[in-house]
């Protein structure tokens, strides 16, 4: 199929990541990416657009309708993508995909074959390993292709790529590849940053890190962008503060953990019994070198109004507690107190904490986003579910925010969290409270509550099973 380019357009390739094992399931990685590069690209206006022919799951992804600069904008933020490139020529064989790169514009082609340029060619398998002689076989099949210039390994002026995609199965490995491109490469994506900012390096961690990949992943669904001011209300370590700040933003939270805020008490880090004066939230951030977009952090309470009336963040970017490794709390008290104590003004007094149920701490989160964000803004959280009873109606809504995506990772065979991504559509009007009362959808899902115990019940069954089925071990003798 001939590609018909005009001097901005033309269509492009994606190259997906494939190097993490722990999420190597297609559909977290479809998911994930298809929605990451969908707000990268609405950061400058343009939209995804792929082919008819379009497949998710495939290792490689063809869009149209881009230019170049829109594929260096999103490459410079994107950790799903590898590479990126200017698709000149692909097909089913070999036969097609030479067919297809004589049909290419040569117009597009003369700038980067020039006899004064130098340049190489890549080749890259998707699912199999092919031999350095292989590999030269497929290179030198390219002759067609009108090269003036020099080859250089080590230096090139401009880069090519055969890209081959042998299937998903790693047990079913065919002879001859599915599907064959070969294009211009134009940039890599930010894989780094996941090792950079790895929370094995970082300087100051906790029970419940954000994993620095999925950091990234948050703050582009977030379309988090320079100068913009983005809050976490259950801030923690800071994990997505740090993502944010390398992206420009201006960071603040809040967390009713004094200790976590603070950074006092017990490490989290292995062979560290106690935290070091040293470690808190702005050292994170001066480790990456973006203490200058560092606000401020605070302790308090999500269920307490602490905040002005208004429009304040661009973004909201969470990871809620669920009541596994750190409790859902909120101050008050299970007494009503209807006398003030005698001591008002005594004592500084250290409210009492009490259950903050997940309906609650949902609810609450999608009100002050509603009332808090910017028109447009986003906010971002992870909605912890059991899997086996989960449905569509289980996703908080509310009137002022649209739902823009919906993805899952898996955490167990009977549990999972899903990343909710909103866009605020409206400023809250008194209609707005009848309509969360009328319609079941604008109201707390009470099955939320009972996630903690439906985890530790799967747990408790699963190692149940493996009792069973394990033969029972022998006592040795002395």
């Amino acid at each position: 199929m001939a590609l018909h380019c005009g001097k901005t357009f033309c269509q492009y390739l994606l190259h997906l990541a494939h190097d993490n094992v722990d999420f190597r399931l297609p559909v977290w990685r479809v998911s994930f990416l298809n929605t990451e590069i969908k707000s990268l690209l609405s950061l400058r206006g343009r939209k995804c657009d792929p082919p008819e022919n379009f497949k998710e799951r495939s290792p490689f992804w063809r869009l149209n309708g881009l230019s170049e600069d829109d594929v260096h904008s999103v490459m410079s933020r994107t950790v799903c993508a590898k590479s990126a490139f200017e698709l000149w020529g692909h097909g089913k064989t070999a036969a097609e995909l030479k067919s297809s790169l004589l049909e290419y514009p040569k117009e597009r082609m003369t700038p980067f074959l020039q006899q004064e340029s130098t340049y190489k060619i890549n080749v890259y398998t998707f699912n199999k390993t092919l031999l350095f002689k292989d590999r030269i076989e497929k290179i030198n099949a390219l002759d067609f292709l009108p090269f003036q210039g020099k080859v250089n390994l080590k230096h090139p002026d401009h880069i090519f790529c055969l890209l081959e995609d042998y299937g998903l199965d790693p047990n079913d490995i065919p002879e001859e590849p599915f599907y064959i491109y070969f294009g211009r490469w134009i940039a890599d994506g930010q894989r780094e940053l996941i090792r950079s900012h790895s929370v094995k390096k970082r300087h100051f961690i906790g029970n419940t890190s954000m994993d620095a990949g999925l950091s990234f992943i948050m703050a582009n669904h977030a379309k988090v962008k320079p100068h913009d001011l983005v809050y976490d209300p259950f801030v923690g370590t800071g994990s997505l503060l740090v993502a944010c700040s390398h992206f420009g933003a201006y960071v603040c939270g809040t967390d009713i953990d004094y200790n976590t805020i603070h950074g006092v008490g017990r490490a989290s880090r292995k062979n560290q019994k106690w935290r070091g004066p040293d470690e808190n939230i702005r050292a994170n951030l001066r480790q990456y070198g973006t203490e200058v977009f560092y606000v401020d952090v605070m302790v308090s309470d999500a269920s307490k109004p602490v905040w002005r009336k208004g429009t304040l963040f661009d973004a909201i970017i969470t990871d809620p507690p669920y009541g596994i490794r750190e409790s859902t709390r909120r101050t008050g008290s299970h007494k009503e107190i209807t006398n003030p104590p005698e001591n008002l003004f005594g004592e500084s007094h250290v409210p009492v904490s009490m259950v903050y149920h997940l309906s609650d701490v949902f609810a609450d989160l999608l009100n002050f986003a509603a009332y808090h964000l910017v028109l447009g803004g986003r906010l971002v959280y992870w909605l912890p579910v059991y899997r086996p009873e989960y449905c569509e109606e289980m996703v908080p809504l509310h009137p002022c925010l649209r739902l823009v995506s919906n993805c899952e990772q898996t955490l167990s065979s009977h549990t999972s969290r899903r990343l909710i991504t909103m866009e605020k559509t409206k400023d809250p009007e008194e209609s707005d409270a009848l309509q969360q009362l009328a319609n079941p959808r604008f109201t707390p899902n009470q099955g939320h509550n009972s996630f903690r115990e439906k985890y530790f019940s799967g747990i408790t069954k699963k190692s149940t099973a493996k009792a069973m089925t394990e033969p029972p071990q022998t006592k040795k003798s002395d």
